[in-house]
């Protein structure tokens, strides 16, 4: 049985902006899909979520005790989504049974609840350079893919929504960060008329001072891929972090994922 079922779902933000998230053999789509509302703040924000692995997953969760016949996970099927309110023909739905040993295994720890490093996620995460930093160090497991500082930020004007400054007070955003923006756009325009110019030298030395006084708000897009180890990691080491990159807007993305409440955040969890 094939685990490439692909669902497009149509998503509508807040402010009436929509998307689509792609997703592969997901469980019980009405559970989750008809409350998802598109996770982010002003500026950082979580797009492209595309969530696999579930059946190769369960059935490798099974190898140690050869207990394959008991998996009671399986397929929906046309039937089920006649009496199943909100569910799609392909979805994969996990069993009480699977469950049930799913949940005794992540509550053993770490060696004993491998099977999570089988599902996979992929997500394109926009966040501040001072939030990718100490995402960065969750290196085991996880791949990112980012855009160019270095080849994009003499291109466009460098405004205030090229960083996060959501939380910063009023009087610091009058005083500090408009003065840095208006001297980093002004850098960049010196910079590109010495390129123009042909004026290699002096458009290098630019190039540098902009790149070296670049604040840790700027915002850079990442194509990060991961596991739902990797995840209940960083959920639970973060939840209450002092950043709301973590507490919030992080851990909030975490709860849409199918399963989370079961296999990240835990039962109890709200």
């Amino acid at each position: 049985m094939r685990d490439v079922n692909i669902i497009y779902l149509k998503m509508t933000s807040a402010s009436g902006a929509t998307s689509k998230i792609k997703i592969r053999s997901l469980y019980m789509a009405n559970t989750w899909f008809a409350g998802y509302k598109e996770v982010k703040r002003l500026r950082m924000k979580f797009e492209n979520t595309e969530v696999w692995g579930f059946e190769h997953a369960l059935r490798g969760m099974r190898n140690p005790l050869n207990s394959w016949d008991k998996s009671d996970s399986r397929y929906a099927t046309k039937l089920d989504c006649q009496t199943i309110q909100g569910m799609k023909e392909g979805i994969y739905i996990i069993g009480e049974g699977d469950m049930r040993l799913a949940k005794k295994l992540i509550a053993g720890g770490s060696e004993h609840r491998k099977f999570l490093r089988q599902i996979m996620i992929s997500v394109d995460i926009t966040a501040p350079l001072y939030w990718f930093k100490e995402f960065d160090t969750y290196k085991v497991g996880t791949t990112a893919n980012s855009t160019s500082t270095m080849h994009t930020l003499s291109k466009d004007p460098i405004t205030k929504d090229c960083f996060e400054l959501d939380d910063v007070d009023d009087i610091y955003m009058k005083f500090f960060f408009d003065e840095v923006i208006d001297k980093l756009e002004a850098m960049r325009v010196t910079y590109n008329q010495f390129r123009n110019m042909g004026e290699a030298d002096k458009a290098r030395e630019a190039w540098k001072a902009l790149v070296a006084a670049l604040p840790e708000s700027w915002l850079q897009t990442r194509t990060v891929t991961m596991n739902y180890e990797n995840l209940f990691n960083m959920y639970h080491q973060r939840s209450h972090h002092k950043l709301k990159q973590w507490s919030e807007d992080f851990c909030n993305w975490v709860k849409t994922l199918p399963y989370a409440k079961e296999f990240i955040c835990g039962e109890d969890d709200e």
